[in-house]
């Protein structure tokens, strides 16, 4: 009798440890790319893919080796440091970690030490002839209440997708901290890039008010016309309210910078154009500074592969929390379907009571309890099911966002890889450009000096050249931030493994 009350505990035993193992949630499979397998660059007209350069396979690159210039370096490091929106989704982390961390203490039950007290005065008339009218009562127990075995895991389903949400959350933080290494690099090229502009808006309005001098002394000598003398001013003027222009928007791209940083960023930090109050004397008119035509690059030089495979966008913090977030409506599946299941709770504790304290341990006090109740739906008007359509539709409705937010991705890797292709024709083009403007300037005031020529000729020449000049500097800018972009868009990183 006893071997078979032993065999049939043992039974029962192995049958709770396999509903014990069993999930309900479906299997989570990652979706297929919604995306060509490969991205392809846009490449110029004549050009071919043996012209481009391959991408690092040692994926992913850190910001500091793809950051070269080690005052933008330090600066990122900074901001890494005291940027606000950083620390906030750092904090979120924290409190996602948090929170996992009280749903997975459901897993296991929750132990309670209690004691209790509890003394009663009885009045006279209550109380029974050659009885105190007072009495105590002590009792010490150690038990758990309403701990749920999980047979059909909807207690390890919440716990998967608070586990997820933690992921989820980790993943933005990594995507707010790559968008804040890109804003400060873009940032600071765009210091750069304004410096420089405000440098060549000064040495233009040098050079044209000394041609305003000029044309002032020969108009008095009576050798040019009031005519000339008159556009000679209004070129001047128009320089003079560029320059203005601009060092009010160097004002606001160091506030900008500021504010990314968190802190005040020390002046050593910022690009050599910025720091450079004044643009170095020039004699002759339209000569482009030194300092504005350097081009010296402030990142790391970022080639592109031939044909990049759309895999590593998965790498993408953006991307890899929307995948977190799918995997957790699959968990939530799960424990929808777990409501279909009874439910057992249990309820037990073990102690000791005695009315007076000092016999609190005694033998025989010993008191104990266990109360394990079980719960089947049988009618709940269809709550169960639609709360089980209500998960499968948002599992469907995240699968669509994580599909949409991969074509999104591969959008914007498309879009910097055909900007990027075109770039550095378009330098080439525009500083031959700027080399005829200025030659067509030089002839142009030879011209007018010797009379063959009026002055207006002079000015579209000065203009053209100054057009020239800044957008260069754009140009410049923008081949710059692109590197930047592509290091944003493809998340850091460039291999599939």
């Amino acid at each position: 009798m006893t071997r078979l009350n032993t065999s049939r505990l043992c039974t029962i035993s192995l049958a709770c440890a396999l509903l014990a193992g069993c999930n309900l949630a479906p299997r989570y499979q990652q979706p297929p790319l919604p995306v060509p397998d490969n991205m392809a660059p846009a490449l110029p007209p004549g050009g071919n893919a043996a012209d481009a350069l391959p991408l690092p396979e040692s994926g992913p690159m850190a910001w500091q080796d793809f950051v070269q210039e080690p005052r933008l370096r330090r600066l990122v490091a900074l901001a890494l440091e005291h940027n606000r929106d950083l620390r906030v989704a750092l904090l979120a982390m924290e409190r996602a970690r948090a929170q996992y961390g009280i749903t997975r203490a459901d897993l296991l039950p929750t132990v309670n030490a209690t004691g209790a007290a509890n003394r009663t005065h009885t009045a006279d008339d209550l109380t029974t002839a050659g009885r105190p009218n007072t009495s105590g009562q002590y009792s010490a127990t150690l038990g758990f209440s309403s701990y749920e075995i999980d047979f059909f895991g909807r207690v390890r389903n919440l716990n998967e997708a608070a586990l997820q949400e933690f992921f989820r959350v980790e993943e933005n933080r990594r995507s707010v901290q790559l968008s804040l290494v890109a804003e400060v690099m873009n940032a600071w090229l765009q210091l750069d890039a304004d410096a420089r502009r405000l440098l060549l808006a000064r040495e233009t309005l040098r050079t044209r008010q000394q041609a305003l001098e000029l044309t002032r002394r020969s108009h008095a000598l009576g050798a040019s016309s009031a005519l000339a003398l008159a556009q000679a001013q209004a070129s001047a003027d128009s320089a003079r309210v560029d320059a203005a222009a601009f060092t009010s928007q160097l004002a606001r791209d160091r506030h900008a910078l500021t504010l990314l940083v968190g802190t005040p960023v020390d002046a050593a930090l910022l690009p050599d154009a910025a720091a450079q109050p004044e643009a170095p004397p020039s004699d002759k008119a339209g000569t482009i500074p030194t300092l504005a035509a350097a081009a010296a690059p402030a990142t790391a030089l970022l080639a592109i592969a031939p044909e990049l495979p759309s895999a590593v966008l998965l790498h993408r913090p953006d991307l890899r929390a929307a995948e977190h977030v799918l995997r957790a409506s699959h968990a939530n599946i799960g424990a929808a379907r777990a409501a279909f299941f009874p439910a057992i709770t249990l309820t037990a504790s073990v102690g000791t009571a005695s009315n007076a304290l000092s016999g609190l341990f005694d033998g025989g006090n010993g008191t104990w309890s266990f109360a394990p109740q079980l719960r089947l739906p049988i009618f709940d008007a269809g709550r169960n099911r639609a709360a089980l359509r209500v998960a499968e539709l948002t599992r469907d409705q995240a699968l669509a966002q994580y599909e949409k937010a991969i074509q999104t991705a591969f959008r914007e890797v498309a879009d910097a890889l055909a900007e990027r292709a075109t770039l550095d024709e378009r330098l080439v083009a525009q500083r031959s450009l700027v080399q005829a403007s200025q030659r067509a300037l030089e002839l142009s005031d030879a011209r007018f000096r010797l009379g063959a020529d009026s002055y207006l000729a002079v000015l579209d020449a000065q203009r053209s050249l100054y057009a020239a000049q800044q957008t260069e500097i754009l140009l410049r800018l923008a081949e710059q931030v692109n590197r930047v972009t592509l290091y944003k868009v493809l998340g850091g990183q460039w291999s599939n493994g």
